[in-house]
C-alpha cells in the first residue's frame, strides 16, 4: 500500500459567521515548540479587522436582544459541543503547546466549565448588580446594567484555548459583540474554537476570530471609533499604553493587560449602568 500524502490545513478568519482567507492573502506558518509544521493560519490585516468590526456592530442588536435566559441557553450549548470534541481539542494543545495530555486535558476543562459558569450568570449578573436606589419623592429609581456594545479582545498570547474562552466569554454574558485575536503562536484551538460557536447557536458576527499579529491588528481596533471597548489581556507585550491612549481619543472602555480572574467583575467591566425614574401611581 502507499503512502498517504498529509493534507496541510490552512486555518481560516472567523468573520460575521463565515471562514474566509485574509483580505491580504497573506498566511504563516504554526509550527510546534520543536519546529515541526503543524498548520497555515490566515495572518489577518487591517482590513479584516475593519470588517470585523462592522459584522460585530451588526450583530449586537440581536444578540443584546435576546432574553437573558436565551443567551445562557446558548452560551451552554457552546459547552456541550466542546465537550463532544474534548480529543480533539486536548490533541491541537498538546500539540501546539508541547505539553503532556493531562495538562492538555486540564485546559480543555477548564475552559469548558468556564462556559458553564459564564453562562449562569446570563440571567443572575443584573439582578446582582442593579439596584432601586432610594429617592426622595413619588419616584422610583432603578439602576440597571446593559451591554456596552463592540468588544475587541487580544487574548492571552501563552494559551491555545483557555485565554481565549476567559476573555471572550464574559463579554458575551451581557449581549456584547466581540472581535477576539487570538495567539498567534497558538491559534489552531481558537479557530477550531470558532467552528464550536458556528455549529451552536451563537448568531453569526457575535464572536469574529482573527489570527496573526497582535501588534498589528491592536493599534487598529484600539482606535477604531465603532469599537466600544478593548480587552488588552494579552497585549503585556505591546506597548500597550499607545493603545490605551488611542482607545481615550473615542471614549473607549479599557481592560489592561494581566491575568484574566473569572469573576462577576469581568462581567460588568463591559456594561454600561442606564438609571430609570418612573412616577408611583398616586391612585
Amino acid at each position: 500500500m502507499s503512502k498517504r500524502l498529509t493534507v496541510p490545513k490552512t486555518y481560516k478568519l472567523a468573520i460575521g459567521g463565515a471562514f474566509q482567507r485574509s483580505e491580504s492573502g497573506r498566511t504563516y506558518q504554526v509550527v510546534s515548540p520543536k519546529g515541526a509544521f503543524l498548520a497555515n493560519a490566515a495572518k489577518a490585516s487591517r482590513k479584516d479587522a475593519r470588517d470585523a468590526v462592522v459584522a460585530a456592530r451588526a450583530a449586537v442588536k440581536g444578540w443584546s436582544g435576546a432574553t437573558a435566559y436565551n443567551r445562557g441557553q446558548v452560551l451552554y450549548r457552546v459547552a456541550e459541543i466542546l465537550e463532544g470534541r474534548r480529543a480533539q481539542f486536548i490533541d491541537e494543545i498538546v500539540d501546539q503547546e508541547g505539553v503532556s495530555s493531562g495538562a492538555a486535558a486540564t485546559q480543555v476543562d477548564a475552559a469548558i466549565d468556564l462556559w458553564v459558569w459564564y453562562a449562569g450568570w446570563c440571567d443572575k449578573y443584573a439582578q446582582a448588580t442593579g439596584n432601586a436606589n432610594p429617592v426622595a419623592g413619588p419616584y422610583f429609581n432603578i439602576s440597571v446594567p446593559e451591554p456596552t456594545g463592540v468588544v475587541a479582545v487580544i487574548a492571552p498570547q501563552d494559551s491555545a484555548l483557555l485565554g481565549m474562552v476567559s476573555a471572550i466569554a464574559p463579554a458575551l454574558v451581557t449581549g456584547n459583540a466581540v472581535v477576539a485575536v487570538a495567539s498567534e503562536r497558538f491559534p489552531v484551538s481558537a479557530i477550531s474554537l470558532a467552528e464550536v460557536l458556528a455549529t451552536s447557536d451563537v448568531p453569526g458576527g457575535v464572536v469574529n476570530i482573527l489570527t496573526g499579529s497582535p501588534a498589528e491588528m491592536a493599534p487598529w481596533l484600539a482606535s477604531h471609533a465603532d469599537v466600544n471597548a478593548i480587552d488588552l489581556a494579552g497585549a503585556g507585550d505591546l506597548d500597550w499604553v499607545d493603545l490605551e491612549v488611542a482607545a481615550a481619543d473615542t471614549l473607549k472602555r479599557v481592560l489592561r493587560p494581566g491575568p484574566v480572574e473569572v469573576s462577576l467583575d469581568r462581567i460588568t467591566a463591559f456594561t454600561e449602568t442606564k438609571t430609570v425614574w418612573h412616577t408611583k401611581s398616586l391612585i
